[in-house]
């Protein structure tokens, strides 16, 4: 019975892990395509800093990548910037790629 409450345990330790792991990456993620729509916005440094915490902030809203990309679309179609929704959501799956590919070798 040891055995069975062992590798139960093992389960949920793994999932709590990858859990982390994955909102790690998808913090990481928006704070990358933060500063990526923060460029193309014109803001640097402090001002783009600020502008990735404010896109990382936005994923609070729903589960999801939606509140993500309104946040973006939004601001990128208030400031002028021409760049399509499919461009958009490359950049976030490309991103999150880097993201996890950051977390994975530190």
């Amino acid at each position: 019975m040891s055995g069975l409450s062992d590798r139960e345990k093992a389960f949920e330790n793994k999932f709590a892990l990858d859990q982390e792991l994955k909102f790690k990456a998808l913090a990481r993620r928006n704070r990358l395509v933060g500063l990526w729509a923060a460029g193309l916005l014109g803001k640097a440094d402090a001002d783009a800093d600020a502008y990735a915490k404010e896109v990382v902030v936005a994923d609070f809203e729903e589960a999801g990548d939606e509140d993500v990309f309104r946040k973006l679309r939004s601001d990128l179609d208030a400031a002028g910037v021409s760049v399509s929704d499919q461009d958009v959501r490359a950049k976030m799956v490309e991103l999150l790629a880097q993201a996890i590919d950051q977390i994975e070798n530190q």
